[in-house]
């Protein structure tokens, strides 16, 4: 039986330079605003705490010193 990925969100383990899925799934879930990203349209994110960003306002915002 073939499971379908979609409409499942996936486990990742992001890295300097991409991510390693650890769980399959479609999309990802923003840290900042709580958007849907799909695998595809996923650019930015945090090594450091794991977190994925929509956008790259988002991203600057969240990890901008306090």
């Amino acid at each position: 039986m073939l499971v379908s990925n979609s409409d499942r969100p996936a486990r990742l383990h992001y890295m300097a330079n991409g991510f390693r899925v650890l769980s399959p799934g479609d999309h990802v879930t923003c840290a900042a605003s709580g958007a849907r990203i799909a695998l595809e349209d996923l650019r930015y994110w945090d090594v450091t705490g794991q977190r994925a960003f929509a956008s790259a306002r988002l991203a600057s915002e969240a990890l901008a010193p306090k």
